[in-house]
């Protein structure tokens, strides 16, 4: 897997104090953000969070309120328009022509973004073949599962080879090998050359990614690797595993300084804010509330990241 540049020269997209209003409503808030060239980075946050807006922003599809953003050396929205030649953009929807086949759908396209008419035929070529659709290529894309649909959907977002790949949602309506697959295709474009933003609910998604950025209520509250993002939580988690789990959750949410209780089978899950002695605490709490528990430190994860960092936050978001 090829790994994030560090150098500022490799940066593909910056944004700084990227804000869009609505109305009184801040759909995004201040958003700074810096993509490496090559790499996938993952837009993670829940509904709502001002995710799809702020691509849309950055592809040039909306004027920000405020702030500055600059796209493989463009100016956005200045420069919008030579833009578009050099990115791809796959939405959350299927958004190709149902009524065409597969081929049909991606000479469409190609023709759409100017390749010549032998670039056309040797480039369709090349993507049913990339993304196992030969055998369906005289098929009408209207009647393709959701995971043929959804490598469609891809192939025509890259189809004049972009540099730079928007996408937003592109699995939450496939099943778990589609993603798994899909993924696999969006390091190997990666491993080519091309920069992947994506947005993505999935967990084990946004583990995959070289960088993350968490998005709650239009802003950016998290920005990181993984690794970076979990190490943060270092000491915050914690396993309880008590005779009555239930019992001891609905105990555990009053306990001062859990964040969240989450149960994983038989053990409890517990996150909490930042403290010593975490383990000697909860077994006490929960002793003074009449249960024995046993209560260990456990490895954070990337939803405990999500949920600290969605749950400290203010949700006040209207002017």
């Amino acid at each position: 897997m090829q790994m994030a540049s560090n150098d500022p020269s490799d940066t593909v997209i910056r944004a700084r104090g990227l804000s869009k209003r609505f109305g009184a409503l801040l759909a995004v808030d201040g958003v700074d953000l810096t993509v490496s060239r090559s790499s996938v980075y993952g837009f993670l946050g829940p509904n709502g969070s001002g995710k799809s807006t702020t691509i849309r922003m950055l592809c040039g599809l909306l004027t920000p309120s405020a702030g500055e953003i600059e796209v493989l050396g463009l100016r956005i929205p200045e420069q919008a328009e030579e833009l578009r030649k050099r990115i791809g953009y796959m939405t959350q929807k299927f958004s190709l022509y149902e009524d065409l086949t597969v081929r049909e759908n991606l000479e469409f396209l190609a023709t759409v973004q100017g390749l010549s008419r032998e670039r056309r035929r040797v480039r369709i070529e090349e993507l049913l073949t990339a993304y196992n659709l030969a055998d369906r290529a005289k098929q009408l894309a209207g009647t393709m599962s959701g995971g043929q649909k959804q490598r469609l959907a891809l192939a025509g977002a890259t189809v004049h080879n972009p540099e730079l790949l928007f996408l937003d949602e592109p699995t939450s309506a496939v099943d778990p090998e589609s993603r798994r697959d899909f993924w696999e295709k969006l390091f190997d474009l990666a491993d080519a050359g091309t920069t992947i933003l994506v947005s993505t609910h999935y967990m084990d998604e946004a583990e995959r990614c070289h960088r993350i950025a968490i998005l709650d209520t239009g802003r950016l509250v998290a920005d990181g690797t993984p690794a970076e993002l979990t190490l943060g939580l270092a000491g915050r988690t914690v396993g309880v595993r008590a005779r009555e789990p239930r019992k001891a959750q609905a105990a555990l949410h009053e306990a001062q300084g859990v964040i969240s209780v989450a149960q994983i089978g038989n053990e409890l899950r517990v996150l909490t804010d930042a403290g010593t002695d975490t383990e000697l605490r909860l077994r006490e709490f929960l002793r003074s509330r009449g249960m024995e528990a046993e209560v260990t430190p456990i490895d954070p994860n990337l939803e405990d990241v999500f949920v600290s960092a969605t749950q400290s936050e203010p949700k006040a978001r209207s002017a």
